[in-house]
């Protein structure tokens, strides 16, 4: 499946789990923030992608992908901020943020905010890499 299809599936499947025309979701539109997905909806849209494309991902592996296997103490500071070392991960996951504009200002219960349709689709397309 080439990389848009790809994309365009998971917009399909983005827009169907949070009840959105397909036009109303954009690749590069922010999961929670601008499609306006809530967790459960997570949920829903892992097991509509799994059910389509074949591809399992869990709420798990979508969290050791984007932490990137780096400890909890690594990845946040002291006072719930994601520390340079977190942020260098997340630009590896999620291209889109600049690592230098959010240092020290980005709190670890805000980073899924950050997290776009094309991440996941991005992920989707790396894990059925992976499982060849």
């Amino acid at each position: 499946m080439s990389e848009i299809s790809v994309i365009d599936t998971v917009r399909e499947i983005v827009a169907e789990a949070v009840a959105l025309d397909i036009d109303e979701v954009e690749a590069d539109a922010t999961l929670f923030g601008e499609v306006g997905a809530e967790s459960i909806d997570l949920l829903d849209i892992l097991f509509r992608i799994e059910r389509r494309l074949g591809v399992k991902i869990t709420t798990t592996q979508l969290s050791e992908r984007i932490q990137g296997g780096i400890p909890d103490e690594q990845f946040g500071t002291d006072d719930g901020m994601v520390s340079d070392l977190g942020l260098e991960q997340l630009h590896k996951v999620m291209p889109q943020i600049d690592p230098a504009e959010l240092s020290g200002k980005l709190g670890a219960e805000d980073v899924m905010g950050l997290f776009t349709v094309r991440n996941l689709a991005d992920m989707v397309s790396k894990h059925t890499v992976a499982a060849s």
